[in-house]
Order: structure tokens, then sequence, then C-alpha cells
């Protein structure tokens, strides 16, 4: 794999250049009404095949009856940063119809990382970071938090303000390896 020796030139914009996942947050920085509204509304917009929408976010903030739901749920090495996170968001997808093996649209997972980037990206605008990942219990998270049939849990968010710059050098493949990688050539 060939990677970029040198970040980019700065042509990209700045909220996607200073984007990283931080594996430490500021415990005391809230994550307050005004921006989780605003980083459901940034969701809310992403595309959509046939603009279905499929996605659900399932919202719990420290201090709330329902963080200890979530966090209990949190593997061990995820429990390490991500309790201090000002917001933790279980994210869901509707897969399936009701509870049939119909499957409801077969773009859903595709379609909520497209409303989980424009999350992460609207954080950013608020000066805040965002950490996707999946070191959890599923199967004890769904049984707590019981979507609806049809629906999944896929994975969760940790949003809240880093405790700490983005680290120096970070890793990216270089474009000419995402143009290459996947194709015989």
């Amino acid at each position: 794999m060939r990677r970029d020796p040198e970040p980019s030139d700065g042509g990209i914009h700045p909220l996607l250049a200073g984007r990283f996942s931080p594996y430490r947050f500021e415990p005391s920085a809230v994550v307050d009404d005004a921006s989780l509204r605003l980083l459901l509304e940034a969701a809310r917009w992403a595309p959509s095949a046939g603009n279905s929408q499929p996605w659900g976010f399932f919202a719990s903030r420290p201090g709330e009856p329902d963080h200890e739901r979530v966090v209990r749920h949190l593997a061990p090495s995820s429990a390490r940063w991500a309790v201090d996170a000002g917001l933790l968001v279980v994210t869901s997808t509707r897969r399936y119809v009701d509870d049939t093996e119909l499957l409801y649209s077969e773009f859903a997972d595709y379609d909520l990382g497209q409303a989980i980037a424009h999350l992460a990206l609207q954080a950013e605008a608020l000066g805040l970071a965002s950490h996707q990942f999946r070191a959890f219990d599923m199967e004890g998270l769904t049984k707590e938090l019981s979507p609806n049939p049809g629906w999944s849990i896929v994975s969760m968010i940790a949003v809240g303000k880093a405790a700490g710059p983005a680290p120096e050098g970070r890793d990216r493949r270089s474009v000419a390896d995402l143009l290459a990688a996947p194709w015989a050539l």
C-alpha cells in the first residue's frame, strides 16, 4: 500500500483535514441541547436511497438516566475513553420491514454512514470531536434498548471536546492507492 509521506496541500476543507478520532475527551465539557439538535439536524439532511432516511439514534449524556444504560455495555477498550465524552450516540438502521426477513433497503448501512459523516462534520463545525466505534456488547445493548422490529444497532459515536490536539503525522493512504487498490490492473 502506498502512503502519502506528506499531508494534503491544504486543498480540502479544513473541517475534513482537521477531523480526527480522539481517544481522550474532556470529561467536564458538555454537549448542550442546542449542539445536540444541530448534530441530529445535520444527520437528518444526509442523502439516502430513495430518500428513505433509514437511520435512528439513541443519544445520552453523562448525568442523564439513559447514559448508564449505554455505558454499562461498553467494552473495556472503549470504556477507558468513551465515558468522558459529553455525548454517546447509539446508531441504528432499518434493514428489514418490521419483523420479517423482507429487506427494507440494501443501502441502509451505507445511508447510515452518510448520516454519521454529516453528524461528524457538524461536530467539527461546533468545535467538537467525534469518535465512531464498535467496541461494545452488541447483544447486551440490543436487549437493553430493544429497537423496534426491522431495526438494528450498528455502532456508537462519542462526541465531545477532545483532550488534546490531533496526533502528529497521521498516516493516510495515498490518492493513487485509493484508485488502484480495488482493481486488478
